[in-house]
């Protein structure tokens, strides 16, 4: 059996969220590097304001708590009816390869999509996804015994293309219990599982920057290091937006995140 060592964990012991090991992202848009608008919803129609209120994250008995309300908030591109929050390690902590594991909870609602995932440091293939996206887990949260894990690769849109599985949890112990989500990555190889339990490899995947040229030589683009990042979306393409039966405030709790080689 494989040998990992701890480089790098928050076990969310203090009083406040660790500046030094975390930041957040604000608002509604995806921006370009000088802060001009690039898209609304981040991407994907997602309806929250991501704020760093300690109302929408904090620490509470050991736990990371990102909570998405029903609100009103506003960003310099419009107002919003929800908001929420998103961490991320950029400019932190990065890694290439190693053992990813987070032991969380996550909540239950028709529109709620939390998500534990990693973008790439620097976008040494280019921009989205040339340079890969690794989804460790992802849940519906009108489908509380499913997660899944994906990566996302291949060409510029709309030629980008994803590979991931879903696995289904017992009932009585879905996603709203307590699990520990892992991604173990290596050169060529992920392997995801769910409290100790393998249920996805992935060994093929592939980064082009366009039809004129080759193939980035394999194993691009997770040949790379990543950050991580937890955030709680409301709304969007994934699970669409809530309705009636969606309960507010929504949390999306997180007992440690810890990193191996």
């Amino acid at each position: 059996m494989k040998k990992w060592t701890l480089v790098w964990s928050d076990e969310f012991e203090g009083n406040t969220i660790d500046l030094s090991k975390w930041k957040y992202d604000i608002g509604n848009w995806l921006v370009d590097q000088d802060g001009n608008g690039v898209k609304a919803g981040w991407g994907n129609s997602e309806k929250q304001c991501y704020t760093n209120s300690p109302d929408n994250a904090y620490i509470k008995d050991s736990k990371l708590i990102i909570q998405a309300k029903k609100e009103q908030a506003e960003d310099r591109f419009g107002s919003y009816e929800y908001t929420s929050a998103k961490l991320k390690t950029q400019g932190l902590f990065s890694k290439k390869y190693g053992r990813f594991e987070i032991k969380a909870r996550l909540p239950v609602g028709k529109g709620i999509w939390p998500a534990i995932w990693m973008m790439p440091e620097d976008n040494v293939y280019g921009k989205w996804p040339l340079s890969g996206e690794i989804d460790i887990v992802e849940s519906w949260g009108s489908r509380p015994l499913t997660v899944v894990g994906t990566i996302h690769y291949g060409e510029r849109p709309p030629n980008n293309t994803h590979t991931g599985k879903e696995l289904t949890l017992p009932e009585g112990n879905g996603i709203n219990a307590w699990h520990v989500y892992a991604l173990e990555w290596e050169q060529g190889e992920l392997r995801w599982y769910v409290d100790g339990e393998l249920y996805q490899t992935q060994t093929e995947w592939y980064s082009k920057q366009s039809e004129s040229v080759e193939n980035v030589p394999y194993p691009a683009p997770f040949d790379q290091e990543f950050h991580i990042i937890l955030n709680l979306a409301v709304g969007g393409h994934f699970d669409g937006d809530p309705d009636e039966t969606t309960a507010f405030p929504q949390q999306f709790e997180v007992d440690y995140v810890r990193v191996y080689e």
